[in-house]
């Protein structure tokens, strides 16, 4: 079944007080591009979540972002000078003795002079966090690929819709070649009695002129590699295997072939049916950009 390359996943993971989120959303991409946005601190782990994630999807622009949240609204937590702490009772100690008032200092007057207690980010396990990054990122990835084959399954029917107007029309072409010939030759018959006057006109000579006509406009190859495309294309969509890239190759050959049979289509019936396939190879193109 098809994928798309469109899609949008989320995963968390809690250790301790923290909390880490990942969020994917995935866009069209000829390949498979990871452009990730980590936490300053977890900034180490881009190389094996981007490995991560390719080893999941194979095509698509991909943006990874991680968060990391904490029970402290702000991430930092209160941090303790003890050493500052103590050279300023030391020297409320010398100032009291050098003034001779009493030294009766609280610990709430330390705490209070600059330095002695500061907001740091709080420091981060990394071993712990790589695991928990790591499993919020298969979550997400899981939701991802379930959006993308839903889209997938959407796109296959409208490929599918696709290929059986273009099958029904490229048989009606080649239905309508022989009424062609047959049409060229009375307007031609027709034409020639009416330049001869009344003057014999060689059978065997209008008859090459007809057969020639029948080989210059001659669809039969064409519509054979059309059915041949089309079918190695349904095979495509049923494979499991992603066949965007593939796929995309088909449709210029599709393209080709429709061109070329409109090019050799000398009936007003056939013209209007190639028009419309041009038409639903084109769709059939815009579709296959987001297919994985």
């Amino acid at each position: 079944m098809l994928k798309s390359m469109t899609g949008f996943g989320a995963g968390r993971a809690r250790v301790g007080d923290e909390e880490f989120s990942v969020e994917l959303r995935s866009l069209n991409h000829k390949f498979c591009e990871v452009k990730a946005r980590l936490p300053r601190e977890l900034s180490t782990l881009e190389p094996v979540l981007t490995k991560q994630v390719k080893d999941r999807l194979a095509r698509g622009s991909v943006e990874l972002h991680v968060r990391r949240q904490t029970a402290t609204a702000s991430g930092t937590v209160p941090m303790v000078d003890v050493a500052l702490a103590r050279e300023y009772a030391r020297a409320f100690r010398e100032l009291a003795e050098a003034l001779g008032a009493p030294a009766d200092i609280s610990w709430a007057q330390v705490a209070t002079q600059p330095g002695v207690v500061k907001l740091e980010e709080k420091g981060i396990d990394l071993e712990s966090a790589t695991q928990a990054v790591h499993g919020a990122l298969e979550q997400a990835l899981t939701a991802l690929e379930q959006m993308r084959q839903v889209e997938g399954e959407a796109i296959w029917a409208d490929l599918d819709a696709r290929l059986k107007l273009i099958e029904g029309w490229s048989r009606e072409v080649a239905a309508l070649a022989p009424k062609a010939v047959e049409d060229y030759r009375q307007r031609l018959s027709e034409r020639v009695a009416e330049l001869a006057r009344g003057v014999a006109v060689d059978p065997q000579r209008l008859a090459q002129e007809v057969a020639m006509f029948a080989e210059r406009t001659d669809i039969a190859e064409e519509v054979t590699r059309l059915a041949s495309h089309l079918e190695q294309f349904r095979a495509l969509m049923a494979s499991s295997e992603p066949a965007g890239r593939r796929m995309d190759f088909l449709v210029q050959e599709m393209h080709r072939e429709v061109n070329t049979t409109g090019s050799k289509s000398q009936h007003a019936e056939s013209s209007a049916r190639v028009v419309s396939m041009k038409a639903e190879v084109e769709r059939i193109r815009e579709q296959v950009q987001n297919v994985e």
